[in-house]
């Protein structure tokens, strides 16, 4: 049986992907493979969304931007967008999900837990569809 693997796309690869792809990996807990990557990756992860991930235990102190390549997106059995527009390359074959969540760039926690929420939400949901045993 084949690992499935999720790349989540944004445009900086400092919010959104990121929350999605520690979500991911926590709760699958090695039965998905998980990256992500941005059109126009930042410097860093931004503060807030590194300080609500580690209030429910996630840390992301150690995690970087990266620029989205061809090769992920072709290695990835689904791609979950969110806000890349038409960077993303298209592959035949490949899976294609488009998140519409608010941007926390500019936001405060406060502002960024409902968005982190929703993602968690939204994490478990393709988990259950990827790999339902791991529910």
């Amino acid at each position: 049986m084949t690992v499935p693997e999720v790349l989540f796309v944004c445009v900086h690869n400092a919010g959104r992907s990121q929350m999605a792809a520690a979500l991911l990996a926590h709760h699958a807990a090695g039965a998905v493979r998980v990256a992500s990557a941005g059109s126009a990756p930042a410097d860093t992860i931004n503060p807030a969304v590194r300080e609500v991930m580690a209030e429910i235990g996630l840390d992301l102190s150690t995690e970087v931007p990266k620029k989205l390549s061809t090769d992920a997106v072709e290695a990835a059995d689904v791609v979950i967008t969110m806000g890349c527009g038409d960077a993303c390359p298209v592959f035949p074959g490949k899976r294609y999900l488009d998140w519409e969540l608010t941007d926390p760039a500019g936001k405060a926690a406060a502002e960024i837990r409902p968005i982190r929420d929703d993602i968690d939400t939204r994490v478990r949901a393709l988990l259950a569809e990827l790999v339902p045993a791991a529910r």
